[in-house]
């Protein structure tokens, strides 16, 4: 069964925690969320602080030894994507505290620092390049980006649940940055319905108002 990558952009932590949490409920692995989310200020110090605990007493719990942040609790967290989060540095966005599948993508499997850069993660996850510079803008400018990778019926509810948890309108918010002077380009959901993959477009892209389902290899 095809599988799709499902984006959404908040600019809420705790709306973005709460779909990622409901996510979870819902069945969808924790290996196959991922969120990343603007530290400036380090903000999400104490969220670090108690994600980095949690994940210690789950270590000890599973392995009688040893403690503190590996690469695996970072991508998917002992007992919870949001029990992995880590703090990192993404060229061109700043701090951010991030977990799941996007992590390792971005670091190279590394701890601390991006090595590919956030477009190039998600482009190589199926998203076309001109959306993933507005994600890149909207964790820059203090959003919180949630991706999930799915089969087709389970990219279906994924999506669901994050437009109701708050998810934002980023055609809108685009257009609101250009008139400020951002000089990104036009995202795919407002491009004609017959772009090609040479122009930057993905191809069968489902769009909602807060929430998009990218083909991870479209034919």
């Amino acid at each position: 069964m095809a599988q799709q990558t499902i984006t959404a952009l908040f600019d809420d932590y705790e709306d973005a925690s709460k779909a990622v949490s409901k996510l979870e409920v819902a069945g969808i692995p924790h290996s196959d969320i991922s969120l990343v989310s603007n530290n400036e200020g380090d903000r999400h110090a104490s969220r670090l602080n108690h994600a980095n605990a949690a994940s210690d007493t789950a270590q000890k719990a599973e392995t009688g030894a040893g403690t503190g942040a590996s690469v695996g609790t970072l991508i998917g967290g002992a007992t919870g994507l949001l029990t992995g989060l880590g703090l990192m540095a993404i060229p061109g966005v700043g701090p951010v505290v991030a977990a799941g599948w996007l992590v390792s993508t971005i670091t190279g499997a590394g701890i601390g620092a991006a090595t590919g850069g956030l477009v190039g993660a998600l482009t190589g996850a199926g998203i076309s390049e001109s959306d993933a510079h507005t994600y890149h803008e909207g964790i820059r400018r203090g959003g919180t980006l949630v991706t999930v990778q799915a089969d087709e019926i389970q990219s279906t509810l994924a999506m669901d649940i994050l437009e109701e948890h708050g998810s934002i309108d980023v055609d809108q918010r685009a257009q609101s940055w250009r008139s400020e002077g951002w000089s990104g380009p036009a995202l795919s959901g407002s491009q004609p319905p017959t772009a090609t993959p040479s122009s930057g477009v993905a191809t069968g892209v489902q769009t909602r108002p807060g929430v998009r389902a990218y083909p991870i290899n479209p034919g």
